[in-house]
């Protein structure tokens, strides 16, 4: 059974450069610590007829975009192992990152993959 984290971003449109960096250095660290996929996507059709929208549950500010991220992982217990990896290699590299979007606003969860690979 495949395991996904999630992660659903409020941020700044004018910080989406500096985010683009963050994203390519996750997908390499958590891709080199076995990830088997990891995708980040910054909405782009957001409007819509029926249900809630990314904008109005996010309470977008003028000028911000939504980042929708995803890793897969082959289990939950495969996730916590890599993301350990992940983090060690973070924290050893002494690496403080000024995160470029409020991580308070930010939605975050592991699930189970009930349909797919």
């Amino acid at each position: 059974m495949r395991y996904v984290d999630s992660f659903i971003l409020p941020i700044p449109t004018r910080n989406l450069k500096t985010y683009l960096g963050m994203a390519r250095l996750g997908k390499r660290l958590w891709m080199k610590h076995g990830a088997l996929a990891y995708m980040e996507c910054v909405g782009d059709d957001l409007k819509n007829a029926w249900g809630a929208t990314f904008p109005k549950q996010l309470k977008l500010k003028p000028r911000e975009s939504v980042i929708v991220a995803y890793i897969v992982f082959k289990s939950r217990a495969h996730r916590d192992r890599v993301n350990a990896k992940v983090m060690k290699e973070l924290m050893g590299d002494g690496v403080e990152m000024q995160m470029p979007f409020d991580p308070k606003r930010g939605v975050y969860g592991g699930f189970k993959v009930i349909v797919g690979g």
